[in-house]
């Protein structure tokens, strides 16, 4: 692959490059995606805590908050980290898509990108294992699908399916990460919740590939859109709003996955809903241009508020502040990447 490295200036004082560099690190980090990964970690973690304390009786102490902190700031930065590597490998799309993205125009040395996001995956690996050693096989997996979906984009729907399973490992990771390992590991329930995270991030990135139609296809990417068209995968795009909210009632139809229902869960999933069907309306009526980049801050809503209604079933009081914050925070860091073609 042909690398766009940066050209040092010898006459630039270090520190200047060292600044130049880390604020294009961060630009590349996009992190309004990091509530997608911090919050799908966040319910493996308070569904841990919630069977720490409704079936085991323990009384959370300062060691289990800090533990949790510590737990989501890997989550929160695992995006960020992540895609350093996922913009490295898309750089032939890219050049269409996004010739403006850091890596891209060479504001970022690529060099420098890697080892640094290397380095960063390698404290968290180290900090997981003496968490939960168990841990380290989710963010090892989250690590090698990372570089599997960059290939899966040329597989149409296997492309989404791999970002679903890749995201769910933060749950898998959050729940492992928090404490010694429950038995029994899998039971009916965790299995539909990894479900539907898999399958509200498969959506989710499902509508992003509107906004690379032109780049996919140019780029040999044989994306679910660019294999049948715009005009059938916007259809698509319709029923696909539908699927999280028709899982969940089979899900909990068949009894696997029984709790009781609170206002909180009841409110966050209707609100979560209708940010599903406007997402969809967005990119049915806006599937190409400009304003199907800026239609993704509905998108990233709906993924990030839809795993907060997860929350909402153990803990709801947490689940509103966390909605509402997601909210709001998602569409400010999206605002500060204001250039579509970055």
């Amino acid at each position: 692959m042909e690398e766009n490295i940066i050209v040092e200036n010898k006459a630039e004082p270090l520190w200047s490059q060292l600044q130049k560099f880390f604020f294009a690190y961060l630009k590349s980090m996009r992190l309004y995606y990091a509530f997608i990964t911090g919050i799908a970690g966040w319910i493996g973690v308070s569904f841990y805590f919630r069977r720490m304390t409704y079936d085991y009786h323990k009384v959370l102490g300062p060691e289990d908050y800090q533990r949790s902190a510590l737990i989501l700031v890997i989550l929160f930065g695992s995006w960020g980290i992540n895609q350093i590597f996922n913009d490295w490998l898309g750089i032939p799309e890219d050049r269409i898509n996004a010739p403006n993205r850091p890596m891209v125009s060479g504001e970022l040395n690529v060099k420098w990108a890697l080892t640094l996001s290397c380095t960063l995956m390698g404290i968290a690996t180290f900090i997981t294992y003496f968490l939960n050693p168990y841990a380290v096989i989710p963010i090892t997996l989250g690590f090698i699908l990372n570089f599997v979906y960059n290939y899966s984009k040329a597989w149409g729907l296997w492309g989404n399916v791999i970002f679903g399973l890749m995201i769910s490992n933060c749950t898998f990771y959050g729940f492992l990460a928090s404490g010694p390992t429950p038995e029994p590991f899998w039971t009916s329930n965790r299995l539909c919740g990894i479900f539907l995270v898999a399958l509200m991030n498969g959506l989710m990135t499902y509508y992003t590939y509107f906004k690379d139609y032109e780049g996919d296809k140019a780029a040999g990417k044989d994306t679910f859109i660019v294999r049948h068209g715009i005009e059938f995968a916007r259809v698509a795009g319709i029923f696909g709003a539908f699927l999280p909210t028709l899982s969940f009632f089979f899900f909990r139809w068949m009894g696997w996955f029984p709790f009781p229902y609170t206002q909180e869960f009841i409110y966050c999933g209707i609100m979560t809903f209708f940010l599903q069907l406007w997402t969809a309306y967005c990119f049915y009526y806006y599937s190409v241009g400009p304003r199907a980049y800026y239609s993704n801050v509905t998108n990233f809503r709906a993924c990030a508020c839809g795993q907060v209604t997860m929350i909402a079933i153990f803990n709801g009081t947490l689940a509103l502040y966390l909605f509402g914050i997601t909210y709001v925070f998602i569409g400010f860091l999206f605002d500060l990447h204001s250039d579509h073609r970055a």
